[in-house]
C-alpha cells in the first residue's frame, strides 16, 4: 500500500459527511501502522471534533509512532476545538501526510511548520487535485468571503424551463427530483426570486435526503410582494431571509412576525447580487443553490458570481414561442460574446442527463 492509497481511504471517509460541516470544510484522516489502518475518523458536523481527533482517538496509543493521512493541513488555532497540530504532535505519530494545504490564514501552513519544528516528517500534496475538489467550496468562501454559487435548473432538450410562464410543470423525471433534494442538503441555503414564489409556490426544503438537514430558504423579493399565505412562510421546517430593497416602507416589512422569517433591508432600491452575497458570507453561509427562474438566472450570470452550473436536460422538445427560456435576456448580441463553458461531468440520472460546468 503507498501514500495514494491510504489518501484516498481519507478523501472516501471525508465525503461522508459532504454537506454536514459548513462553515467549515470537509475533512477525513487514516492513522497507519506497520501496514495496518489503526484508527480512521472524519470531521461530522462543526463544533465536534476534528477528523484528525476522531482518528486518533481510535488509534489510541498505538498512534505512537504512526503515520496520520489527512485531506486537508491540520488546524494550528483554538476556534470552536483545540487544535489538530498539537494533539498529532502529543500523539507523537512519525509522519503527517496531507492533501490540501488550508487556505484559511489562521492555518495557512501554520499547522505544517509546528508539525516539523516538533520533529515530525510531513508529505504534502498527495492527491492534491482530489483533495481541493472536495472542498473548493469552502476555500471559494475563506478567500472571497462570499458563498460559493451553484446555478441548478431543469431543462427540455431546446432549453426550456416551462411549456408556458406560471406553469410548475415537473420537466425531469423522480431519480433527478432525489439528485436535487441531495444536492440541496449539501447547500446551506437555496435562493429563488419573487416570481418563482408567487408562480409555483414551492417549499424549497429537503425531502428526499439522507438527514433531515434543511437549507436557509432566500428570496429575492425587490418590492417584498410575498403574500402570508406562500409555503415558505407558513412552513417552519427551515428559515426564511427575504431580501427587499430600500424603498419598502418599514410597516410592511414588521407585518411579518414569524419567528422563522427575516426581512432583510438592502442599501438600495435594487436588488445588487453582490450585496445579496456579501450579507449570505458575513451569516456564514458559504454554499448557495440557486434554483431561480430565467431573471434570476441571468442577473446571477451577468453578475459574474457563478462558481458552477448543474443543469439537468429532459428527453423532450416544447418549442414555441410561449415557452420559458432558461436565461432572460443577457445582451448577448453575437457568438463570440457568448458566455462559454466548459463542462466537468456528465452522467444519466433515470431518462434525463445531469450536465456539471464552470464557466470558462
Amino acid at each position: 500500500m503507498n501514500d495514494e492509497f491510504y489518501m484516498d481511504f481519507a478523501l472516501k471517509l471525508a465525503q461522508v459527511s459532504d454537506g454536514q460541516t459548513s462553515p467549515n470544510p470537509t475533512v477525513g484522516a487514516v492513522v497507519v501502522k506497520d501496514g495496518e489502518i489503526i484508527g480512521f475518523g472524519s470531521h461530522l458536523k462543526a463544533g465536534f471534533p476534528h477528523a484528525e481527533i476522531n482518528a486518533l482517538k481510535m488509534a489510541g496509543d498505538r498512534a505512537e509512532g504512526s503515520t496520520i493521512y489527512v485531506t486537508l493541513e491540520p488546524c494550528s488555532h483554538h476556534g470552536k476545538t483545540p487544535p489538530c497540530a498539537n494533539a498529532l504532535i502529543e500523539s507523537r505519530v512519525h509522519r503527517v501526510v496531507i492533501g490540501s494545504m488550508d487556505p484559511n490564514p489562521l492555518v495557512a501552513g501554520k499547522g505544517i511548520g509546528l508539525l516539523r519544528d516538533a520533529g515530525i516528517e510531513v508529505k504534502t500534496g498527495v492527491l492534491k487535485e482530489k483533495a481541493d475538489e472536495l472542498n473548493k467550496a469552502f476555500f471559494h468562501f475563506i478567500q472571497h468571503k462570499k458563498p460559493f454559487v451553484t446555478l441548478k435548473q431543469a431543462i427540455t432538450l431546446d432549453g426550456k424551463i416551462a411549456a408556458e410562464a406560471g406553469k410548475d410543470q415537473k420537466i425531469t423525471g423522480k431519480e433527478v427530483q432525489e439528485d436535487v433534494h441531495l444536492d440541496r442538503e449539501r447547500h446551506d441555503a437555496i435562493l429563488v426570486g419573487i416570481g418563482t414564489v408567487l408562480s409555483d409556490n414551492p417549499l424549497l426544503t429537503n425531502r428526499y435526503g439522507k438527514t433531515k438537514k434543511q437549507p436557509i430558504r432566500i428570496i429575492l423579493d425587490t418590492h417584498l410582494k410575498i403574500t402570508p399565505d406562500k409555503k415558505v412562510i407558513t412552513d417552519t421546517k427551515s428559515k426564511t431571509w427575504i431580501f427587499t430593497g430600500s424603498d419598502v416602507e418599514k410597516d410592511r416589512i414588521t407585518n411579518f412576525t414569524q419567528s422563522h422569517v427575516e426581512i432583510i433591508q438592502l442599501s438600495n432600491s435594487s436588488i445588487e447580487i453582490d450585496e445579496v452575497l456579501a450579507i449570505l458570507g458575513k451569516r456564514q453561509v458559504s454554499k448557495l443553490y440557486v434554483e431561480g427562474g430565467k431573471t434570476i438566472n441571468a442577473s446571477f450570470l451577468k453578475s459574474g458570481y457563478v462558481n458552477q452550473l448543474i443543469t439537468y436536460v429532459a428527453p423532450k422538445i416544447i418549442g414555441g414561442n410561449s415557452a420559458v427560456p432558461m436565461f432572460g435576456d443577457l445582451n448577448v448580441k453575437e457568438m463570440p460574446a457568448a458566455y462559454g463553458l466548459t463542462y466537468q461531468n456528465v452522467e444519466v440520472i433515470g431518462e434525463d442527463l445531469k450536465i456539471t460546468s464552470v464557466l470558462k
